[in-house]
């Protein structure tokens, strides 16, 4: 499947950080296998471990996030992965109106790794697709990285040319994921 470079929002760049990278590992009917990787990561902050349930607020710290905006439509979904295996999913109306939780019949699984020397981490989610909307989708794929020293760079697939970063904003949601192709 597809792999993506993640660029930082300019007016918030990573001290240490030297990039992050996100691919689709997989899309069956059943759920949607994505993995991000960090490199530079020795000195990420990452929240504490904790058992899988939803939580709000977890983009304040290392998070992160998926987007699908079912095409044509101005309805998203938003849904935040933290490292300490806690996540959230939020329905938007439109850019950043209506928001509410989502349902989520089953909780999406996460796992993390770091490489022995800390120099990268990688972070897999899988998410049930009986929660993501229906496909095609506008896809938005996000990070938020806080290192020590409390600095937070964003990581998106593209940010709008101006302000404040905002992983809502359409213009980062600028690749696809189509329907799964049946074959028989």
């Amino acid at each position: 499947m597809e792999s993506f470079d993640l660029v930082p929002h300019p007016q918030h760049a990573p001290a240490a950080i030297r990039g992050v990278q996100a691919r689709l590992l997989g899309l069956d009917a059943d759920r949607l296998l994505l993995r991000w990787r960090v490199d530079g990561a020795r000195s990420l902050i990452l929240p504490p471990a904790a058992d899988t349930a939803r939580a709000d607020g977890l983009w304040r710290t290392t998070c992160f996030q998926l987007f699908l905006q079912p095409d044509p439509g101005k309805a998203y979904v938003e849904w935040n992965f933290s490292p300490s295996s806690r996540w959230n999913a939020y329905d938007f109306a439109a850019y950043r109106e209506g928001m509410t939780p989502r349902p989520q019949p089953l909780s999406p699984e996460t796992s993390m790794r770091i490489d022995p020397d800390e120099s990268a981490l990688v972070f897999d989610a899988a998410l049930p697709l009986a929660g993501a909307p229906p496909l095609p989708c506008r896809l938005g794929i996000s990070a938020v990285m806080e290192e020590r020293g409390g600095l937070k760079s964003y990581w998106a697939l593209a940010h709008p040319t101006s302000g404040a970063p905002d992983f809502h904003a359409n213009a980062c949601f600028i690749a696809r994921l189509e329907r799964i192709s049946k074959t028989s």
